[in-house]
């Protein structure tokens, strides 16, 4: 299901943006949505979105792959700079291939990590190829 799909109030009848999509989405709009690579192959879905919440910004969608009926599916923690919008086909585009995100440091629904530690954050991003944005010390 998409985010268009999942929109119960209608705010995605028309853009405020000059970007893909909407300027602000609700977040539980976005659980559920396809992850697809550039070559087109499915990679999963998001089941999580995981917020910074002292920096009021976003750090991480939970993305599973494989399994059935969330039997056997593996969790990854994909830095949300690493994914795109893609409007047109109402999804997300991860700029990995699928033998790349086999290979990713991932996880079991029963064994999260801790996301805020620094140190596995930076293996993440690096990883993806992404800059972890800095770090808000409360």
């Amino acid at each position: 299901m998409n985010y268009v799909e999942q929109d119960t109030f209608g705010m995605y009848g028309r853009s405020d943006s000059n970007g893909p999509g909407p300027r602000l989405m609700g977040a539980d709009t976005l659980m559920g949505n396809d992850v697809y690579n550039r070559q087109d192959e499915d990679l999963g879905d998001i089941k999580e979105i995981m917020l910074d919440v002292p920096a009021g910004r976003i750090s991480y969608a939970v993305l599973s792959y494989g399994g059935v009926l969330g039997m056997g599916e593996k969790l990854f923690a994909v830095p949300w700079n690493a994914l795109t919008l893609d409007t047109e086909n109402k999804r997300f585009t991860l700029d990995v291939s699928k033998e790349h995100l086999k290979k990713a440091p991932g996880f079991d629904k029963d064994n999260w990590p801790n996301m805020s530690d620094q140190t596995w954050a930076k293996g993440v991003h690096a990883y993806y190829g992404t800059t972890p944005p800095e770090t808000v010390r409360i």
